[in-house]
């Protein structure tokens, strides 16, 4: 994606890092710009939603880059409900759709969105938003959406929920940007609710990928920090405002917390327990090894989710004992 995006912004240097598990990290990326001179620096998270990390964890790194440097970031804001993002996911249903070997009226199909899943129901409200928008604009008779982890309902027990509203095809389709481990995740769950219901068609749709109109719209954030126009959704925000529920994050600290995993090239599975309840989003818990750090805990990073006993949400957020074992 960033060499497509290359020619659209020459002659612009573009670099780019990875927040966590994977290189080159943030600050590889911003060592690059600096070293070919460049004056200051146009940050964009390639986040779908603006959640902890977006709006924390990687302004954290930038600010702390910059204190050390004295090289100055500007940072744009997240793709976000975009008609762009909207249209890309679109085409991907749209694809799916058509390759579909049985012809089913678009009144008798129900489409599930499946978000990455957040602490911040900001972020989850923005994937129900991408839900409806796809709903309405294709005509599917309903929509329903569905997280991969940390909040609820997860994939699984959402699918089977929704497969008793009696629709004669299911069309799943994972909003992410790229593939990896929660895509296959989700395919996998949908195969398990598709084997116990061979009376409904289940597809399951691409991912965003590459598409031109993600590309577009990482061209338009650029764009927006150029003519100083950026703005995230601020109104709705919890570390700002009292969100319902989740009061007691107003006025939390702005920092990482994923600077333990930078450059690794997989996940410390207790760091993404603890950190995201991620690991496992089908909720079946991770057995750890705990002699690698024994101090390692990050629970002033994460006040308790106030949800995590949830019957539909992953049983990686119920720590009230530690990490379970079995």
């Amino acid at each position: 994606m960033v060499d497509a995006l290359r020619p659209r912004l020459a002659p612009m240097p573009v670099e780019h890092g990875y927040l966590e598990f994977a290189r080159p990290i943030l600050r590889d990326g911003l060592e690059a710009l600096r070293q070919k001179g460049v004056t200051k620096v146009l940050a964009i998270p390639a986040m779908l939603f603006a959640a902890g990390h977006a709006k924390n964890d990687i302004p954290s790194v930038l600010n702390t880059y910059t204190a050390e440097t004295g090289l100055p970031i500007d940072y744009g804001r997240e793709l976000g409900v975009d008609r762009l993002m909207v249209s890309a996911a679109g085409a991907r249903v749209q694809e799916c759709l058509s390759a579909a070997e049985h012809d089913v009226p678009l009144a008798e199909t129900l489409l599930v969105v499946v978000g990455r899943g957040s602490s911040d129901p900001d972020a989850n409200s923005n994937v129900a938003k991408v839900t409806r928008l796809l709903v309405e604009g294709f005509g599917f008779g309903w929509g329903e959406t569905v997280y991969s982890g940390v909040t609820f309902p997860l994939v699984e027990p959402g699918l089977r929920h929704a497969v008793k509203l009696g629709f004669r095809r299911v069309v799943v389709v994972p909003y992410f940007l790229f593939s990896g481990v929660l895509v296959s995740r989700i395919r996998q769950h949908t195969d398990l609710v598709a084997a116990d219901h061979p009376e409904v068609e289940f597809l399951s749709a691409g991912y965003l990928g590459d598409h031109t109109l993600v590309v577009d719209t990482f061209k338009e954030r650029v764009d927006e920090v150029l003519r100083g126009d950026t703005a995230m959704n601020c109104s709705l925000c919890k570390y700002r405002a009292q969100v319902l529920g989740f009061e007691q994050d107003v006025g939390r600290a702005q920092e990482s917390h994923h600077h333990h995993v930078e450059g690794l090239a997989e996940s410390c599975t207790l760091c993404e327990l603890e950190c995201t309840g991620a690991c496992q989003p089908d909720g079946i818990p991770i057995a750890h090894d705990h002699s690698h750090d024994s101090d390692h805990s990050h629970e002033h990073h994460h006040p308790p989710y106030p949800h995590a006993d949830h019957p539909l949400g992953p049983t990686t957020l119920k720590r009230n004992n530690g990490i379970p074992k079995d």
